[in-house]
């Protein structure tokens, strides 16, 4: 009686474990696919980011133009959007052993549940 209650106990704790992995796996491919947009808009960049540079020559500051602004704003929305690329890559990675690990534990106590049903 024990031994069979232990043994529904592994199946349930490495299936939920599994189904767990599986919605991670998902999660991630849909991170990868689809990343969220950036979420700061350029006009909230120009107010609260770096509208000035320091002068080369050590006098007082230069204000950066639109176009040079634009340019800050877009490379760090892309570099934003590959940071959370290679974060979901990295969960995926993670998430595939949380179901490639139980696995064949739960099919080896499955096979055990299986043995002990015949007898």
């Amino acid at each position: 009686m024990i031994k069979k209650v232990y043994l529904y106990l592994v199946l349930f704790t490495t299936l939920m474990m599994m189904i767990g992995g599986s919605i991670g796996v998902f999660m991630a491919a849909s991170d990868i696919i689809s990343p969220a947009p950036y979420y700061q808009s350029f006009a909230e960049y120009r107010q609260y980011g770096g509208e000035i540079k320091p002068d080369p020559s050590g006098e007082g500051e230069i204000k950066l133009s639109d176009e040079e602004l634009r340019a800050r704003y877009d490379e760090m929305a892309a570099s934003e959007k590959e940071r959370q690329i290679l974060r979901a890559k990295n969960s995926l990675f993670r998430s595939f052993g949380w179901v490639l690990i139980p696995l064949p534990v739960f099919i080896f106590f499955q096979r055990q549940l299986a043995r002990k049903e015949q007898l």
